[in-house]
């Protein structure tokens, strides 16, 4: 069956539905939904035999692009996204030019990832190419509420597994320098850390393999490691491994993201660990 729009939700309204199943066929510009509500473009939803709604969705939204182009040029780009899963999504018209296996952020609303590029595809647009991704492991959707998919567990605690701490995606202040004093030191945040590593989005991320010096602060008290730099995606960011953390200390840090993931006194944890000095 399928029921035209209500007359007192016009075209360009927001319907609230009790639930969204996003399929696949040949129409795909019935409505956006933005934040669990269907915006009518053209008024159409369909009704299954087994009642659920299912509507029929140009999953479009504005996304931010970021990474280094197979040029080696940095780019930033405002660009839309489409066919959006859990994981994978089709970025559309992005003009500079990437290769299968790069490595690119990606911004929607106030929440970012990183995702590898799995195809590239013509445009069917001068100079614009269209991008398949695919979320890289331990990431968070940024459009993971409009999917309403469950999150996975970022780790799962094996022998195999050194990461044992839940990484959060918190702003955590830190400095990185190196055994050679002459080389400069880099004032920076952390966007994802754990108690066994962190991770720190810079354009120009340190070679795989870098040995590094990390120092931040805990409270009051100045906490000093040594580190390596893990995962190096140009233009996007590094992950660095804490290689010489006491074990006591992991489990102070792992406690403390907690604290500041969950809001409590998160703001005033936050400023403390930047303004400790």
């Amino acid at each position: 069956m399928i029921w035209p729009a209500p007359r007192s939700h016009p075209v360009g309204q927001a319907l609230l539905v009790s639930k969204v199943t996003y399929i696949s066929n040949r129409e795909r510009s019935l409505g956006t939904v933005i934040m669990g509500c269907l915006s009518y473009t053209n008024g159409r939803v369909l009704e299954l035999m087994d009642n659920r709604v299912e509507i029929d969705v140009a999953s479009q939204i504005t996304v931010r692009v970021w990474g280094i182009d197979s040029d080696g040029r940095p780019f930033f780009q405002n660009t839309t996204a489409s066919h959006l899963t859990g994981d994978t999504a089709m970025v559309s018209g992005i003009s500079h030019p990437l290769k299968a296996g790069d490595v690119i952020g990606i911004q929607f609303d106030f929440k970012k990832a990183r995702f590898s590029v799995v195809a590239v595809t013509d445009s069917g647009v001068p100079r614009k190419i269209n991008a398949t991704v695919q979320l890289l492991p331990a990431q968070r959707s940024p459009w993971q509420e409009l999917v309403g998919t469950v999150e996975k567990p970022q780790f799962v605690a094996t022998a195999s597994n050194k990461r044992r701490f839940v990484r959060h995606k918190v702003l955590f202040p830190i400095e990185i320098s190196f055994e050679d004093a002459r080389r400069s030191h880099m004032q920076t945040s952390a966007t994802d850390i754990g108690g066994r590593g962190c991770y720190v989005e810079t354009l120009l991320p340190l070679q795989l393999g870098t040995k590094v010096i990390i120092t931040f602060w805990l409270d009051s008290e100045k906490i000093r490691t040594t580190g390596m730099v893990k995962a190096s995606d140009p233009g996007v960011g590094m992950g660095i491994e804490f290689t010489a953390l006491d074990n006591i200390v992991q489990e102070r840090l792992q406690s403390h993201l907690d604290k500041l993931d969950d809001g409590l006194g998160g703001h005033d944890a936050a400023k403390g660990a930047s303004s400790a000095d």
